[in-house]
């Protein structure tokens, strides 16, 4: 494995030092890349907005902030918070509006027009994995928070982001990153004029130990080829990406075992955990506009697979044994979207009217639970064949009353059909299920560059089909009922946006968000364990000022009361729910060839259990960075994570468990997965 990173490190630099002498002709004409403009990195257009809590994250704004992991390019919506409880090839843990999102759920992502959340997955409901995201390529995130919007469905109920990659980058680059616990990154990408269009390509290979005893080997290849033509108004593109990674994980510890000593902090008790992830696509985006009139269309699929080894209770059910499980899928998803919106008027009135259909259909051959021992299948829990299939259709329509107001007002309808054919005959059987969403905004403004906006709006995420067909549970063979396939979610909010000063902008939202259920399969079982009614409430803020051209700092603040709606002797803390969350940031671009920045993230304790007896530790940490351009080629620059080399958590759960030698019924304790210590990582990067 290291002669195949020095091998392939040096044919990365080799191909640098070969084209840079055919691109010197034309390099008055490239620039640094990425060059920094720090006063872009949250667009609010006045007039525009739908909500407060919506924005678009510019790409200048996105490759300024040192990433850990592809999956914090999402820490750049407002509010938002990103960790990890496992190996780095597994999904992030999200955290946002006082949910612990888990791996997704409640949180729509797509990448380049196609939707990443996994419902049904092995291991989560929602599984939303972006390790496959190549940064460099990325465009913009469009980011929405709420039920309210008429193209959003299956688990946006929080909000939902778009990333979008470039059908043209600034310039080609090379960029080679070595760092702590055996880091290393190299990238390729670029954008060379193909006929009328562009080829678009990205290459990325990582490794990493990470800080942990039981090193994680990680290994991470990744690959994008993309031909675009015409303008984002009327043109096309067509992606192929693939991706694979190979890890050995260190999950979360009990905090007795390091108490005890029987275990270091980064230590592990099962050390065989791990796994394997891969995912294939082509996808095509088409986009039209005619006089009043625009359309788009895309079309995807997507070809993906996981096997996930875990261990959180040790020796608790399986005393001989021990209680590792594999979670295993493999994927086949097809799909694609339509839409068109028309311009017109109404008495004099601007308006605009769209019709959007959507389709999806996951086939997943098998979907499995095994238990294992050092990643040797011992017995399979269950084994599923399922068939999702969930058409969609929309429509909006937004009048501009007066120069000072006006109103959108949105139906969606999701239906969903599940197939389940289980190695258990009584387990196996097909249900279906739909929800129709109205949503309705008012917007008010701007004055002074100042909107005020009244929002409204039902939402939904699906729950695993597996759980809708369910009567015995495999793993007890006690008798279960059955889930609901559409848990129900109502959203309100009032939001300001202004931006009062040249330079400043900034928002404040009130938001309500009601759940009928939170539902949620528990995979590392093979069941579904329903839960009560919540709702949760809260104010967010978030202000950004650039006061030059080379300096920008932006800070969000989000507070949040989370509750079960309904009585129970257990209490009505939602455990995993964050009650408060900050971050803020300083950013510096082309100051005397310096550039930089500093960015800290905050989360309060959080109640572990209902009757918050139990609660984890807040978390604090500070990352940045700062570097120089030599010229409009060639630049370097030094990430620092957790600069102060905090003892912080990522994530904590409350829940029982067993070590060899502990009594039969196990101990009910905390159990943690650390923040990764102080790293240091280098990078040198070459535009051509």
């Amino acid at each position: 494995m290291k002669n195949r990173k020095l091998r392939l490190i040096g044919l990365l630099a080799l191909s640098v030092q070969a084209v840079l002498p055919v691109r010197a002709a034309v390099a008055e004409q490239t620039t640094l890349a990425p060059k920094v403009d720090v006063l872009a990195r949250y667009e609010f257009e006045p007039g525009t907005g739908e909500s407060a809590s919506e924005g678009f994250v510019t790409r200048e704004g996105i490759l300024a902030r040192p990433l850990l992991r592809p999956g914090e390019v999402l820490e750049t919506v407002p509010g938002m918070v990103v960790t990890q409880h496992s190996g780095d090839g597994k999904a992030n843990q999200y955290f946002l509006r006082g949910y612990n999102l888990d791996h997704g759920t409640d949180f729509a992502t797509w990448v380049a027009g196609m939707p990443v959340n996994q419902p049904t997955s092995a291991h989560g409901q929602g599984y939303l994995d972006l390790n496959f995201v190549i940064p460099e390529l990325i465009s913009g995130i469009l980011f929405k928070k709420g039920p309210y919007y008429a193209e959003d469905g299956d688990f946006a109920s929080v909000g939902s982001a778009r990333i979008f990659y470039a059908d043209k980058l600034p310039s080609n680059i090379a960029t080679l990153t070595g760092g702590s616990y055996g880091y290393a990154r190299a990238v390729l990408a670029g954008s060379p004029a193909v006929g009328p269009g562009n080829l678009v390509y990205g290459l990325e290979y990582q490794h990493s130990n990470g800080p942990w005893v039981n090193p994680a080997n990680f290994n991470k290849y990744s690959g994008v080829l993309r031909y675009t033509q015409g303008t984002p108004d009327n043109g096309f593109n067509v992606t192929a990406m693939g991706y694979y990674a190979s890890w050995s994980a260190t999950d979360q510890i009990p905090q007795r075992a390091v108490d005890a000593g029987l275990i270091d902090r980064f230590g592990a008790i099962d050390t065989t955990d791990g796994g394997s992830s891969q995912r294939f696509s082509l996808s095509g985006e088409w986009r039209q506009s005619e006089g009043n009139v625009s359309r788009y269309a895309n079309l995807y699929a997507v070809r993906s697979r996981l096997n996930l080894f875990s261990n959180f209770t040790y020796v608790l059910d399986d005393p001989e044994n021990g209680d590792q499980f594999k979670q295993a899928e493999n994927r086949t998803l097809l799909g694609g979207s339509a839409n068109q919106t028309w311009l017109t008027q109404w008495g004099g009135r601007p308006v605009s009217n769209t019709v959007g259909v959507q389709l999806r259909r996951d086939r997943l051959n098998p979907v499995a639970l095994y238990a294992t021992r050092a990643r040797q299948i011992l017995s399979a829990t269950r084994e599923d064949e399922v068939t999702i299939i969930n058409p969609q259709a929309y429509l909006s329509n937004t009048v501009e009353w007066t120069p000072w107001f006006r109103t959108l007002a949105g139906l969606r309808y999701d239906y969903f059909r599940f197939d389940v054919d289980s190695d258990r005959s009584v387990n196996s059987g097909q249900t279906s299920d739909s929800q129709v969403s109205p949503k309705l905004s008012a917007i008010f403004g701007p004055w002074a560059q100042t909107e005020l906006f009244l929002n409204w709006g039902k939402g939904l995420h699906s729950n695993d089909a597996r759980g809708t067909t369910t009567r015995i549970d495999p793993k007890t063979g006690e008798l279960v009922q059955p889930v609901t396939p559409v848990v129900s979610t109502y959203g309100y909010e009032i939001g300001l946006r202004s931006q009062p000063l040249p330079g400043l902008s900034t928002t404040l939202a009130l938001w309500t968000l009601r759940q009928d259920s939170e539902l949620l399969f528990i995979g590392d079982a093979g069941t579904t364990e329903p839960s009560r009614a919540s709702r949760r409430s809260g104010l967010e803020w978030l202000v950004q000022y650039a006061p030059a051209s080379w300096l920008a700092m932006d800070l969000a603040l989000a507070f949040t009361r989370a509750r079960f709606t309904e009585f129970d002797p257990a209490g009505d803390r939602i455990p995993g729910a964050p009650g408060t969350v900050a971050s803020a940031g300083i950013t510096i671009g082309n100051l005397n060839k310096w550039f930089g920045s500093l960015r800290w993230r905050y989360i309060a304790d959080i109640p572990l259990i209902e009757d918050n007896s139990a609660r984890a530790p807040s978390l604090s940490q500070f990352n940045g960075r700062v570097g120089y351009a030599f010229n409009d080629q060639w630049r370097m620059w030094l990430d620092v994570f957790n600069i102060f080399n905090s003892n912080d958590n990522d994530i904590n759960y409350y829940y029982v468990s067993r070590l060899p030698g502990e009594p039969a019924e196990g101990i009910a304790d905390l159990h943690f997965h650390p923040v990764e210590p102080r790293i240091f990582r280098l990078s040198v990067s070459a535009a051509y």
